[in-house]
C-alpha cells in the first residue's frame, strides 16, 4: 500500500509541474494581458491542486494533510482577486484584447 501511494504522490506531483509549466508557455506565448492571465491562473491553480494533493499523500498525519490542502482554496481566492484587479486596470488604461481592437476617431 505505501509504494502505491508513493508512486501516486509522485504522479500527481509531476502532473502538478507539467501544468505549472504550460502556465509559464502561455504567460510567455500569449498575446494580450487577458490570455496571459487566463493561461497563469487556470493552469498553475490546477497545477497546485495537483500538487498539494500529492503532498497531502506523503504527509505524516491527517491534520498536516489537512493544512496542505487548505493552502490551495485560500491560493484560489488570493488568485481570482489579484487577476480580476489586473484584469480591470487593464481595462481602465485602455488595453484591449487582441482581435477587438477599438478602432480610433
Amino acid at each position: 500500500m505505501t509504494i502505491l501511494l508513493e508512486w501516486l504522490s509522485a504522479g500527481l506531483l509531476l502532473a502538478g509541474a507539467g501544468f505549472y509549466l504550460a502556465g509559464t508557455l502561455g504567460l510567455l506565448r500569449f498575446p494580450d494581458v487577458y490570455a496571459r492571465l487566463h493561461a497563469l491562473t487556470k493552469a498553475d491553480n490546477l497545477g497546485l491542486g495537483l500538487l498539494a494533493l500529492g503532498l497531502a499523500l506523503q504527509a505524516e498525519s491527517l491534520a498536516l494533510a489537512l493544512k496542505i490542502l487548505l493552502i490551495w482554496p485560500l491560493v484560489l481566492a488570493a488568485s481570482a482577486v489579484v487577476s480580476f484587479a489586473i484584469a480591470r486596470r487593464a481595462h481602465e488604461l485602455g488595453i484591449a484584447p487582441v482581435g477587438q481592437e477599438e478602432e480610433q476617431p
